[in-house]
């Protein structure tokens, strides 16, 4: 019998306020392995706009830059340690307002 989780990539813990398709990403697909579940369903992976919602982006094929992960960004010599830590975040819940404030600027940083 094939099973699987639904764990929207947001969710995953991250220290800068949203969850990313890093570190934390492949520990919980390693988790899905270990635990016998074959399938790990997520929510649509495309940039939110209206309401912040997955389901009401203005595309169907771009990737949500929010779940690029800046510690492996930083591990490839593009950001530092002081500009990564500005991005810290201790919420217990997604600041949209303040990722689209500061997100976009900082991976422009990287370029």
């Amino acid at each position: 019998m094939k099973r699987g989780i639904l764990l929207p990539v947001f969710s995953l813990p991250n220290k800068y306020g949203i969850g990313s398709l890093g570190k934390e990403a492949y520990e919980f697909a390693d988790f899905l392995a270990q635990t016998g579940n074959s399938y790990w369903q997520v929510l649509p992976l495309n940039p939110t706009s209206y309401g912040d919602s997955p389901y009401q982006s203005q595309s169907a094929y771009a990737g949500n830059p929010y779940f690029i992960d800046l510690d492996i960004i930083k591990e490839k010599g593009l950001l530092t340690e002081t500009e990564c830590a500005a991005e810290y975040s201790a919420a217990n819940k997604i600041d949209y307002t303040a990722l689209y404030n500061s997100r976009y600027k900082i991976l422009e940083k990287s370029l």
